[in-house]
């Protein structure tokens, strides 16, 4: 889908402090913490309504709202650094100086590297999450580990309107990831050991309920290699992506676009693939839970009126206390040469959403040479979505395939 871009040139002001660019509606400035004047700049028109009565804001998933963050953050949050006033407030500026507060989570990269020793060199994966250009906090998390024969990588998205999102894509990112390794390591198929990570992280994220009104939430997609073959588990609207090293001339069929065999899973079906399917091609990987993608799978709307509609961000599905019963999708595919496994999270895919033009950002040889530097590709692929106007929160984990030879000993590092 490309990115719904209402409002994003409302007015090209600047930050008189620092000179960063601000939007309409900001109160401080994002890059210094300045705050902006006491006249609100006028904000952009609403972008509309989910279905169910779901809010719908360019660019990021919406549901319900955030009345208890304010409360929660004012609770635990330590003295301003700039002035050591105790007034933070939601989105982590202090109410006295005007000053961003610094978060940890603002940019992480997480590496799995070749050996043991993580600074002998080569990486296994990689990935790099950050909160982008418009939003004050990042709501995504990753995870990767090893198991016996491959590798695992979990990205989820928190769903922005719903408390504390931040606390559910961490509870399941690690929660997926870990049940992930612990399966297959214990000599489950990769196709079950999918299925169970994602239920599994779906109780997690279901266990940080205190309440009906109190219900975090987030998206949740998974991806691992295993003898030869990757297996994809997802609910909502992060995607797994295959960019092969040596594409064909012609693009294969993705999902949602009217392929038979495409189509490699049915809502939690577990007898709906009976094997895995061949790759060859660039391709996405996952189907979207999206009022977006059932409306362009019914012939309802054309992928371009989809895209355009303010229901575009609507998702169908997600973890949470209030997700009702989970059915994750699962789906294995063989690639049938080397490549570049890549797992993402919405902040990049709604400006690069074809398999195609993603393999194009990739940085020098790494598209040829998907073993080289995943580190690099995961920087570059973010670095690409700040430049389009990083307007979500974006998290990319890299695996590289085949997988640079290992020592049993590795050990995920962050």
């Amino acid at each position: 889908m490309t990115h719904d871009k209402t409002g994003a040139k409302a007015a090209e002001l600047s930050c008189p402090a620092c000179g960063e660019m601000v939007y309409a509606g900001e109160t401080f400035c994002e890059g210094c913490g300045h705050r902006l004047g006491d006249a609100p700049v006028p904000a952009p028109a609403a972008t509309g309504a989910g279905a169910g009565g779901a809010a719908v804001r360019e660019g990021r998933t919406f549901r319900t709202s955030t009345a208890s963050l304010a409360r929660r953050r004012a609770e635990t949050a330590p003295p301003c650094t700039g002035c050591g006033g105790t007034s933070i407030d939601a989105e982590g500026y202090c109410e006295d100086c005007g000053l961003r507060q610094p978060a940890d989570r603002d940019h992480v990269e997480t590496t799995l590297p070749e050996g043991a020793d993580p600074s002998a060199g080569g990486l296994l994966a990689a990935g790099v999450s950050d909160r982008g250009l418009r939003y004050s906090r990042n709501e995504d998390a990753l995870a990767l580990a090893v198991h016996a024969t491959g590798i695992a990588a979990v990205v989820s998205d928190g769903v922005g309107s719903s408390q504390r999102p931040e606390e559910a894509s961490r509870a399941a990112a690690d929660t997926g990831a870990a049940t992930l390794a612990s399966r297959l390591d214990a000599g489950a198929d990769p196709v079950a050991a999918t299925r169970a990570a994602a239920l599994a992280a779906a109780r997690a994220v279901a266990a940080l309920s205190s309440s009906e009104d109190d219900a975090p939430s987030c998206t949740y997609v998974s991806a691992v290699t295993h003898d030869g073959t990757v297996t994809v588990g997802w609910i909502g609207d992060s995607r797994a992506y295959w960019l092969a090293a040596d594409d064909p001339a012609e693009e294969e069929t993705e999902p949602g676009a009217g392929g038979g065999e495409a189509r490699a899973s049915e809502r939690g079906d577990p007898g709906a693939q009976a094997g895995p399917v061949g790759l060859a091609a660039s391709r996405r990987l996952t189907e979207d839970d999206s009022w977006a993608a059932i409306m362009v799978a019914e012939g309802a709307l054309t992928e371009a009126e989809a895209e355009a509609h303010p229901n575009a961000h609507v998702i169908t599905a997600w973890l949470g206390a209030d997700a009702g019963d989970v059915a994750p999708h699962v789906a294995s595919f063989r690639p049938s040469g080397p490549g570049t496994l890549l797992v993402c999270s919405d902040g990049l895919w709604n400006y690069h959403p074809a398999a195609r033009d993603l393999r194009a950002l990739l940085p020098g040889d790494a598209a040829a040479e998907p073993a080289a530097d995943p580190l690099g590709v995961a920087r570059t692929l973010v670095r690409h979505a700040l430049d389009s106007g990083g307007r979500d929160n974006i998290t990319v984990a890299v695996v590289p395939l085949p997988s640079p030879v290992r020592s049993p000993s590795t050990e995920q590092h962050r």
